[in-house]
């Protein structure tokens, strides 16, 4: 199919980040652990460190290499997003939690629960309506389909 992308260099990155982990799995079992003067086997063991580190930078390049043939339609990502403001509420919940917020699951369950369709209206509304400090409504307001990653600016996991 001449429209469809091969997707090889995602399938050879997978292979090399699977060796990489085995062979880190087992550096990490072996090394720690010394059987003490007649151990001769950390020597070797080191002396292959960087193989695995070598597997994991060449997975790196093609994800990246893959990830270059990538054709995005951000119109469609946009259109799509556009209608997904559910997927905030779990930012929404983080932030009410850390702020002392009583029961933001529950509220939030409320709010989603057995409804077709949450509009961005829905979360504005909901988000007025509660009763937190003005910072925390401003950073509630800030959500969106298109930032929400779970991960804020400075590359912390939310909040």
């Amino acid at each position: 199919m001449p429209h469809k992308v091969n997707p090889i260099d995602f399938e050879n990155a997978e292979g090399n980040f699977g060796v990489a982990n085995a062979m880190f799995t087992f550096l990490s079992e072996k090394l720690p652990i010394s059987r003490l003067q007649r151990d001769l086997t950390d020597s070797t063991t080191t002396r292959n460190i960087g193989v695995p580190m070598a597997h994991t930078m060449l997975a790196l390049d093609a994800v990246r290499k893959g990830l270059g043939k990538l054709l995005l339609n951000e119109t469609a990502i946009r259109r799509d997003l556009d209608t997904q403001w559910p997927v905030i509420a779990e930012g929404i919940q983080t932030i009410l939690r850390r702020a002392g917020y009583p029961q933001p699951y529950e509220r939030l369950k409320e709010l989603t629960r057995g409804k077709e369709r949450i509009t961005e209206q829905d979360m504005r509304a909901f988000i007025d309506a509660l009763d937190v400090a003005a910072d925390v409504k401003e950073r509630l307001h800030k959500l969106s389909p298109h930032n929400y990653t779970g991960i804020d600016l400075l590359g912390r996991v939310m909040p």
